[in-house]
């Protein structure tokens, strides 16, 4: 390839200074000072075009490496701010560079494609334009999915961007059962791992399993009942041998798997009775209080909570509601379905999550959250705070934690043995 060009990558502060200037309304209370000097939206917004046209011209270098840099500095304005409009008008162009991407670039260009094809779907909705995009790059992704001489990391990535897209272009629902189709025939592989004496299928392969595993699980929480209830026959006796793997993510991918096809069985049929509870109730109590000292702390304690909520779901047909923040509106995920959604889109869109929930028509759909919340001028005055009481808050906050570390830390405090 020729020369690599000096690419400036798109920054925090481009997307800071466009998120408050294309629509100061979502913005978060705390991200205004109070007497900031005033910022010319429109040049602001020319000059953000004007640097996202080059990244786009720059994913057609010869340079591999600038070719990658472009596409990062992309996915990180996509998942930053809305730019609908934007995109709209050159939507034909970045299917068609991130299509030459991923044939016939190496992995990780591979990988920065699929990751932008995500975002630009995302950015669009369910519309037509989605599907026509999906049409050109769906075959591309399935081919690189499929492939064995492809990299591991590309196969990944590729998997979770066809979940995402066929997720998000939900209309033909023959696409919808052959995406589904293309996963399983990746993720029950591992299945077979187990009963394979010579370990054919390598531990490096586990990272494409868990990615196809999880994006199949999306897909599942939008198909239609009599589908639902097929995938559960066919999987849910299977799917408990995965809890015996090694790696950790592919443990907990299988657990929070299972927790979401009891839900959807308990769905369609309140009687549904699961043959085997009594033996997979234990081997979820034993991850939910595993002790084993070969596994690192951290591990231990991220799989103790995940499966105890999953017990609680299989045994209680319970789920723990969390709340999620974003500007003025609070959203709760009461169950695996909606939690299985968020975690999805958490992941591709990153620190981009809460103002995507705030003004991507899209998003707000998915988790019907309504039209977008419009604050005027004197409702975002009410809710800033002021520097000087934030401080206040801070010094108070801050002698309370020294205090309360002090006291543990006092040599005259029994604090008891350990052992």
């Amino acid at each position: 390839g020729g020369q690599p060009r000096n690419v400036q990558p798109f920054s925090d502060e481009d997307a800071s200074i466009e998120t408050m200037s294309h629509c100061s309304g979502f913005s978060d209370p705390a991200s205004f000072t109070e007497d900031g000097p005033e910022v010319d939206e429109e040049a602001t917004q020319e000059d953000l075009e004007y640097k996202l046209k080059g990244f786009i011209d720059l994913t057609l270098d010869k340079s591999a490496k600038t070719r990658q840099a472009a596409l990062e500095s992309l996915k990180s304005a996509f998942s930053s701010k809305i730019l609908y409009e934007f995109i709209m008008e050159r939507r034909m162009t970045l299917t068609d560079s991130i299509e030459r991407c991923i044939k016939k670039g190496k992995s990780d260009e591979q990988c920065a494609a699929a990751g932008l094809a995500c975002l630009l779907c995302v950015q669009m909705g369910s519309g037509i334009e989605s599907e026509e995009v999906f049409k050109t790059l769906g075959p591309v992704l399935k081919k690189i999915v499929c492939d064995g001489t492809a990299s591991i990391q590309a196969r990944q990535a590729c998997a979770t961007c066809l979940g995402i897209c066929c997720f998000i272009v939900t209309d033909d629902i023959t696409e919808l059962y052959s995406t589904m189709e293309c996963l399983e025939n990746i993720f029950t592989k591992a299945y077979q791992r187990d009963r394979d004496a010579n370990g054919v299928s390598s531990t490096h392969s586990t990272v494409l399993h868990i990615s196809a595993l999880l994006a199949w699980t999306l897909l599942l929480t939008i198909c239609p009942m009599n589908e639902v209830k097929k995938k559960i026959e066919m999987h849910l006796h299977k799917l408990p041998s995965l809890l015996s793997c090694d790696d950790l993510n592919m443990r907990i991918a299988a657990g929070e798997t299972l927790a979401l096809l009891f839900e959807l069985a308990r769905e369609t049929d309140a009687d549904f009775l699961y043959e085997d509870m009594e033996l997979l109730t234990e081997k979820l109590r034993a991850l939910a209080t595993d002790g084993n000292k070969h596994r690192a702390k951290v591990d231990k304690r991220k799989q103790r909570s995940v499966f105890r909520d999953v017990l609680r779901a299989v045994e209680e047909r319970d789920f723990p509601t969390e709340m999620v923040k974003f500007g003025p509106e609070r959203m709760y995920i009461d169950c695996w379905v909606k939690k299985q959604t968020y975690d999805t889109f958490k992941e591709i869109l990153g620190s981009g999550m809460q103002y995507h929930l705030q003004s991507n028509d899209f998003l707000r759909n998915v988790f019907e959250l309504g039209p977008p919340v419009m604050l005027d001028a004197a409702a975002l005055k009410t809710m800033k705070i002021s520097r000087f009481e934030r401080h206040l808050y801070n010094s108070a906050a801050f002698k309370a934690r020294t205090k309360a570390r002090s006291k543990c830390r006092d040599k005259r405090t029994d604090v008891g043995e350990f052992f």
